[in-house]
């Protein structure tokens, strides 16, 4: 971390004129991570070079975004600096970019200096703190520009129900789902309807689960209840029935007379996207609240003659 003359401990001069800008951070490196922090961080210094009208490029970990530019491709005689953003100066990852960007002008912005007297920390000519030696500042991320706004969706899956036999579709259905959700631009939100009172992940009252449906934008589920209670809750619900012929999850789509259940046989992205598509328009949204005031009838509202009647 240089405040002092940089040519005395071998390293370039700064101030020099700004040529290329080589943007990094933990999301950079192969053992790194991309957190939602360090991404909006990124966000809010790409905003800034790109007011300035700054050419960069950005360096992506090949485990998160494969086919970006990595470290690896980056060649430093293309930059003249290099931006280190978010997360901890410490490690030998960092050290290890000092080293192959020795060239370069190193600037950290926004990051938790750890240990002043580390070479990670020191190998900067300049760092710009968010934390460090009893100092803060804002970070990063709390000014990032605002993206676009998603579809929350929760996610209500099973792998059981082993007395439909030979007549299973569960795993594949799980597959599919899952294989076309990764690539849907939404918030994904994994939930059970499994109550328990010991795992604090769990809900342990169906009040609970229940709150936390009619916060959503839609549902998609394999899950009888997956569909009723969401439903109920008046949120659209992308149901799949796994059963092979179709079983009581179609069942409980024709009692409550909603359309988009798809038969575990023919699920596929194409039928998913679409009746994805179909819950979040406001046709999808205001049948959801339709069917929510106008609950079918219920073989309990026929118990009490039954009980009379065999007693």
């Amino acid at each position: 971390m240089r405040t002092t003359d940089d040519a005395a401990h071998g390293l370039p001069p700064g101030g020099g004129p700004v040529r290329r800008i080589l943007v990094t951070g933990w999301f950079s490196f192969l053992h790194g991570e991309a957190t939602a922090g360090d991404v909006l961080a990124l966000d809010r210094v790409r905003e800034v070079l790109d007011g300035a009208g700054l050419p960069y490029d950005v360096a992506w970990s090949p485990g998160f975004r494969p086919g970006d530019l990595s470290l690896e491709q980056a060649d430093p005689a293309s930059y003249s600096h290099l931006v280190f953003t978010c997360g901890p100066v410490h490690g030998w990852q960092i050290e290890r970019l000092h080293q192959r960007f020795a060239d370069c002008v190193r600037i950290a912005v926004g990051v938790s200096v750890v240990d002043p007297a580390s070479a990670a920390a020191r190998g900067f000519h300049r760092v710009l703190a968010r934390d460090a030696a009893g100092a803060a500042a804002p970070d990063l991320a709390a000014r990032a520009p605002a993206g676009r706004a998603v579809p929350v969706v929760g996610v209500i899956l099973t792998h059981g129900q082993h007395e439909y036999a030979g007549r299973r579709l569960h795993d594949a259905v799980a597959a599919a789902v899952t294989g076309w959700l990764a690539e849907v631009d939404c918030a994904r939100l994994e939930l059970e309807t499994r109550l328990d009172t010991r795992d604090w992940r769990r809900a342990a009252t169906a009040g609970q689960l229940e709150a936390v449906l009619r916060r959503l934008d839609a549902v998609v589920t394999d899950r009888l209840h997956g569909l009723v209670l969401g439903l109920r809750s008046g949120v659209p619900v992308v149901a799949v029935d796994p059963v092979a012929g179709g079983a009581k999850v179609s069942a409980q789509g024709r009692v409550w007379g909603w359309p988009a259940v798809v038969p575990g046989e023919h699920v596929c992205p194409t039928a998913l996207e679409r009746w994805l598509r179909w819950c979040l328009s406001t046709e999808g949204r205001d049948t959801a609240a339709a069917v929510a005031r106008t609950a079918p009838r219920d073989p309990a509202d026929a118990l009490l003659g039954a009980l009379h009647h065999e007693g």
